[in-house]
């Protein structure tokens, strides 16, 4: 399923459909207290090596929700955010519970991504780049496997892609081309500032925090955060009991459904260009049960 065949975004009272991506369906309010801010919606659907599927996981999107504002208001000392309102009141009804109002900021063209661990793109770009030994052009040890702790986490920002194209990681100097010294300076410490608060608090209750990206915009000269923030969309949840380089790690994410596509289960093949098979109900459940795991053990709250 590409962008052109995403199911279209609900029509919404007093609210003007802007875009659509992956996840996320995008308003702009016309009517209420909040006229011209920006009504975000976290739906169902989940996407997969750069295909959304056809089947989405029950609650998914109340969760991302939930998880983003829980994290937000962890955060909320080191970094100003985005939100506006998740009064009740404010927010149709069709979509209570898994849509915030939130400032429509000027965004920064850069995937802010912190990584503790070497996995994913991180560990591709290290095998490739040799005896160097580097990511996004930072040096690294050598003799590091997947799921290695890094001596100190790193700022390894990628290109944001449209969907079905990949982002693409990047140095700290193309950042600097793109948006300045001063802001990818600041880019690059919010980042890492914001991660190191994260994986802390993720580690006291039995979660590495491997890696994270983070999304900036602009509001009167501050930098604010934005989008979805440390949901297992966007991160790497692995439980640290469970933790061991040298292996790919069990993960509190959508790699349940990764497994499942890739294996002769599924009749799938990847380079096939077609869209993975819609899901088999224990594959659905067992990517919802994750998520709510994952949603329950950071914040210690119920689903």
């Amino acid at each position: 399923m590409t962008l052109a065949n995403i199911p279209p975004a609900p029509a919404l009272p007093g609210a003007r459909h802007v875009h659509s991506g992956k996840v996320r369906d995008l308003y702009e309010l016309t009517e209420g207290p909040h006229v011209g801010k920006l009504l975000m919606v976290a739906s169902d659907r989940l996407s997969i090596f750069d295909f959304v599927l056809e089947t989405t996981i029950p609650d998914k999107g109340e969760i991302l929700t939930r998880t983003s504002l829980w994290w937000f208001d962890q955060l909320e000392d080191l970094v100003p955010n985005h939100i506006v309102s998740t009064d009740p009141a404010d927010i149709p009804a069709e979509v209570l519970g898994r849509a915030v109002i939130c400032d429509n900021l000027a965004m920064y063209p850069v995937e802010c991504v912190a990584r503790g661990y070497l996995t994913g793109s991180g560990l591709l770009d290290y095998v490739a780049t040799g005896p160097d030994h580097s990511v996004c052009g930072i040096s690294l040890p050598a003799g590091l496997v997947d799921g290695s702790r890094l001596p100190a986490p790193i700022f390894t920002p990628a290109t944001k892609a449209e969907l079905g194209d990949h982002d693409e990681n990047v140095s700290f100097d193309a950042v600097v081309g793109t948006v300045g010294t001063e802001i990818a300076a600041a880019l690059r410490d919010l980042t890492l500032t914001v991660y190191g608060r994260a994986e802390e608090i993720a580690r006291e209750r039995g979660i590495i925090l491997a890696d994270t990206k983070f999304e900036f915009g602009d509001r009167g000269g501050a930098i604010v955060l934005a989008d979805e923030v440390l949901t297992p969309d966007s991160s790497r949840y692995w439980p640290a009991d469970e933790w061991q380089p040298g292996r790919a790690q069990p993960s509190y994410d959508k790699q349940i459904v990764r497994n499942w596509a890739l294996s002769p289960e599924s009749g799938w093949d990847k380079a096939s260009g077609e869209a993975p098979p819609p899901l088999p109900p224990e594959v659905i459940e067992r990517t919802r049960s994750r998520y709510v795991e994952a949603y329950e053990l950071l914040t210690g709250e119920t689903f």
